[in-house]
């Protein structure tokens, strides 16, 4: 950024107030509408969160609690994650809902600003005193997202573990170590280890062995401080798939999730899953590595993103956070129209419900096309990592 834009930039500081007023104005009917749901189906992920971290403070297990009828939902996540929770704990259950809340918007903020620099910072004569308007529709545009709205929903710890990740990886000039985001994500909530993977095939040695440490550190920390809930979830919780919920069930949008709604046999199920996997796997971090070595580093976070979504055994709907970083990739530094048309056409897929207008289909017996309905969002990311790896490097070179 030049001197003279960044001087631009502070002299509207008005503008950038009204900006976030706008936000906020916009985004408050999708806050008041989960924030005043019923009480027990109100920010049930984050009611998770915070009875994890107050077992730890009552001294009692861990991974052997579930949540109030009718939800009944166990800890899923690591134990470094229940000794973090801890925090929320302490808070009030009105206070923690709205810190929370704020917290996913912060990181969509984040999100947002990382995956649209490249329009938001585009070098255009007068460009800069138009940038918190852009920003103010970005954020808004992406919080419909529906994979956002559930964001806000459950209380979801989703869009925070992105904007760790991205930050990580495209900061240009981190105060922290890099690779100590991608290892505390890691940490925390295991899929985004799929980074630590870009890191090796991208030849990144620094960044992978700080984030491996860290990943390890945070790992090993809980079998010193809280032993017996670490042994539980490494030894036992970690391999049982359905504490985390129905794995058939229409949210879970990952190759696994759409292949189980088949109803094959299991054992043919599990075949074809490794072998997709591993094309899937093979594909996109190939295309990942093409987008870093290119130096579009947003290209290859969306990618490896989108490998967290399709190659983990579940991924639900609000795992897709990932597509507000595709979205950024795709549309670049919005010059070229057919780019941001594309970018438009994905955005308008992932706010509408489709894989429910699936289950429709299916109440209605209306045959095959209601699996591939109730399975768009999955599909869809399939499409999209095609859509980086392969569409997108021409549309530049031809652009």
């Amino acid at each position: 950024m030049t001197g003279g834009r960044a001087t631009t930039i502070r002299r509207q500081w008005w503008a950038w107030a009204i900006a976030a007023l706008v936000i906020a104005v916009a985004v408050a009917p999708l806050v008041q509408q989960w924030l005043t749901n019923p009480d027990d189906q109100r920010l049930v992920d984050l009611d998770v969160y915070r009875t994890g971290g107050q077992m730890i403070l009552d001294g009692r297990a861990v991974y052997e609690f579930a949540t109030p009828a009718p939800q009944l939902l166990p800890f899923t996540y690591p134990p470094v994650a229940a000794m973090l929770a801890v925090l929320l704990a302490k808070m009030s259950w009105e206070t923690a809902q709205w810190v929370w809340t704020a917290g996913v918007f912060v990181s969509l903020a984040v999100v947002v600003a990382y995956s649209f620099r490249g329009v938001l910072s585009a070098h255009r004569e007068g460009w800069a005193r138009y940038a918190p308007w852009l920003f103010a529709f970005l954020m808004v545009a992406c919080t419909y997202l529906m994979p956002i709205r559930d964001q806000v929903r459950f209380g979801q710890v989703d869009i925070l573990l992105v904007a760790l990740c991205l930050a990580d990886c495209v900061a240009r000039r981190p105060w922290w170590p890099r690779g100590f985001l991608i290892g505390l994500a890691t940490a925390v909530k295991l899929t985004p280890g799929v980074f630590l993977i870009y890191l090796l095939v991208t030849r990144q040695w620094r960044t992978f062995f700080m984030a491996a440490f860290a990943a390890a550190l945070l790992t090993l920390l809980p079998f010193v401080v809280i032993p017996q809930d670490a042994a539980d979830f490494w030894f036992s919780a970690l391999f049982d798939p359905n504490r985390l919920g129905a794995n058939a069930a229409t949210t879970n949008q990952s190759i696994r999730g759409m292949l189980i709604r088949l109803y094959l046999p299991d054992a043919v199920t599990s075949v074809i899953w490794i072998a997709l996997v591993a094309v899937v796997g093979w594909y996109g971090f190939r295309g990942a590595r093409a987008a870093y070595q290119a130096k579009d580093p947003i290209t290859a976070v969306a990618l490896v993103g989108l490998m967290a979504v399709l190659l983990s055994p579940v991924a639900w709907i609000h795992h897709l956070a990932w597509v507000v970083v595709v979205l950024g990739a795709i549309v670049g530094d919005g010059r070229d129209p057919v780019r941001v048309r594309v970018a438009v056409g994905v955005w308008l897929y992932y706010v509408l419900p489709i894989p429910w207008w699936g289950v429709a289909l299916k109440v209605a017996g209306v045959p095959v096309l209601d699996k591939i309905v109730q399975d768009g969002y999955g599909l869809g990311a399939l499409g999209l990592v095609w859509l980086l790896v392969s569409w997108l490097p021409k549309r530049r070179d031809v652009a």
